[in-house]
């Protein structure tokens, strides 16, 4: 018995061993990062600048590859990485805040805040009220008219159901007392600013960094952004509450990457000191502004404050829509 409990004790030092040192070796491969929505849109343009240095050996010195799962707003992706992605520290997931909590909140999905451990924040991008560019329409205040003399004739293209474009057009809503029929593309933001471009839609509701493109190839108008102030890539397009509007800044789509729940903590610590630097790239940042895609970096304690944060707010906030 003694030589059984000897042989066991040395046999798991021997695993903590070799455990360790693979931990010690991490990464020795490429890294793949889901994106819960398809190729084209703000998250899965931005995910490739932020990770495109992550092989330099100041960072992690593997790549880091993009897997795109679209669909259900962002539901089928983080479906399989709350199920099925090994919690190894070589298959990472963009997360998209207000849009995975809000949907947990509502219920149907496999995953829960809890479901992740998050790493680092990359950036900040607030909804904004796009219009094709030839529409009759210049300004938020003349759509919103519209729509109060003519319930359910504006529609509004976005995202999905419960992504931060969702959850602005029901502000939007409660806080006109207009009717407003919102219509989620299966494409996600590439698909939903494709539909205003084309005229399918009056409106739509979209993330600053996909419009901020599109008016820039002069294919729509930004008549107003959901946040609390102006934002610095559209200096004259007003807020929603500069407007007279009660919106406040609940549907601006932070984004980072996580890992799944159960991995291990050493290789948590690495990536939450390394990754945060690496979005602070100067070959990140001046690509991200130049497609103008608002950032703000976070390290690891900074988003778990964010998301117990939201998850407070969203649940308050989408229990009054109802």
């Amino acid at each position: 018995m003694k030589r059984r409990t000897l042989f066991a004790a040395a046999l798991a030092a021997s695993l903590a061993s070799v455990g360790m040192v693979r931990a010690a070796d991490y990464p020795d491969r490429p890294i793949s990062v889901m994106v819960s929505y398809g190729a084209g849109g703000a998250t899965d343009f931005q995910a490739r600048i932020v990770t495109m240095v992550a092989g330099n050996e100041e960072y992690l010195g593997q790549p880091m590859v993009i897997i795109n799962k679209p669909g259900a707003g962002g539901r089928v992706g983080w479906n399989w990485f709350a199920s099925e992605a090994e919690a190894d520290g070589y298959t990472l997931a963009a997360y998209n805040i207000p849009h995975f909590i809000a949907q947990s909140i509502e219920g149907g999905v496999k995953y829960e805040k809890s479901s992740f451990e998050p790493i680092a924040n990359w950036g900040a991008d607030p909804a904004v009220v796009v219009v094709p560019a030839g529409s009759e329409y210049n300004d938020i205040e003349s759509l919103v008219a519209f729509a109060s003399e003519n319930p359910g004739k504006v529609t509004l293209s976005g995202a999905g159901l419960y992504v931060g474009h969702h959850i602005a057009a029901l502000q939007l809503e409660k806080a006109t007392g207009a009717k407003m029929a919102y219509i989620p593309t299966a494409g996600g933001g590439a698909a939903a600013m494709k539909a205003v471009i084309a005229g399918d839609v009056v409106a739509g509701i979209n993330n600053l960094s996909d419009a901020f493109r599109a008016q820039e190839a002069g294919n729509v108008k930004i008549l107003a952004v959901a946040d609390l102030e102006r934002n610095e890539f559209l200096p004259d397009v007003p807020t929603l509450m500069e407007a007279g509007f009660e919106v406040d800044n609940a549907s601006v789509n932070f984004r980072g990457v996580m890992v799944p729940k159960g991995t291990p903590d050493n290789v948590i610590d690495l990536l939450a000191a390394k990754v945060p630097e690496m979005f602070a790239n100067a070959r990140v940042t001046g690509k991200m502004s130049a497609g103008g895609s608002p950032m703000k970096i976070m390290t690891r304690d900074e988003v778990i404050a964010m998301w117990d944060a939201r998850q407070e707010t969203l649940t308050e906030l989408l229990a009054g829509l109802k």
